[in-house]
């Protein structure tokens, strides 16, 4: 996974990802660390002031949150492209996982700010997919996709379905520098964001089930 990714097992082959420890999800409990270090894990080392107009803010912010991913170990200084006018940064690692949930508990209010950034992240690149879907060809406007499926699961049962979720991405080409330069002509970066949501409010069904449906492109249940 590239981009902040949270879940109950810890990476199994991936060597340049992160595991999130006390320091380092206090560090990322706002919602512009996230995007500075989803910025550079996409699209390369990068400058305050260059990142900073992506995202809408003013240099001087960039600058400051990304000396406190420097210092807590997620993002560091490139010396072979900076100079004394302008430095640049470079993602650490290319994945971030949160995966304990003693952590969680022992920091709620970080776990709970990470998590938001994190959710808020996921809407922001939604909406510009969205935004720029009537531009894309058309080949890959008929790949668009947003769904959801109202599941009834006991948590061993939506534990499981996660993991073959997972199972089925990693049979793709994973979106890394490596990867780009032997990828086959026409590949093209795409995001694949699951969401496994718990509606503990829902009431039970009723004494007369209907079929299992599912929802499809716009439609939501």
């Amino acid at each position: 996974m590239t981009d902040p990714s949270t879940g109950p097992d810890s990476p199994k082959t991936e060597t340049d990802s992160i595991v999130l420890d006390a320091k380092g999800l206090r560090a990322l409990a706002h919602p512009v660390r996230v995007q500075l270090v989803g910025l550079l894990r996409k699209y390369g080392p990068s400058t305050a002031t260059r990142l900073a107009e992506r995202l809408g803010v003013n240099s001087g912010t960039a600058s400051y949150h990304l000396r406190q991913l420097g210092a807590a170990g997620f993002v560091e200084e490139d010396t072979e492209r900076g100079n004394a006018r302008e430095r640049w940064w470079r993602s650490v690692h290319r994945t971030t996982w949160f995966n304990d949930p003693e952590l969680a508990e022992r920091e709620p209010e970080a776990a709970l700010a990470y998590l938001q950034s994190v959710a808020a992240t996921y809407t922001l690149r939604t909406q510009r997919a969205v935004n720029e879907l009537q531009t894309m060809p058309r080949a890959w406007r008929d790949t668009f996709d947003m769904s959801d499926w109202a599941l009834r699961l006991t948590p061993e049962e939506a534990a499981a379905l996660r993991e073959e979720l997972r199972a089925i991405v990693d049979r793709y080409r994973r979106d890394t520098p490596e990867a780009a330069a032997k990828a086959p002509e026409g590949a093209e970066r795409v995001a694949v964001i699951t969401h496994l949501l718990p509606e503990l409010d829902t009431p039970a069904a009723s004494a007369h089930p209907s079929s299992p449906q599912k929802a499809t492109g716009t439609e939501t249940s």
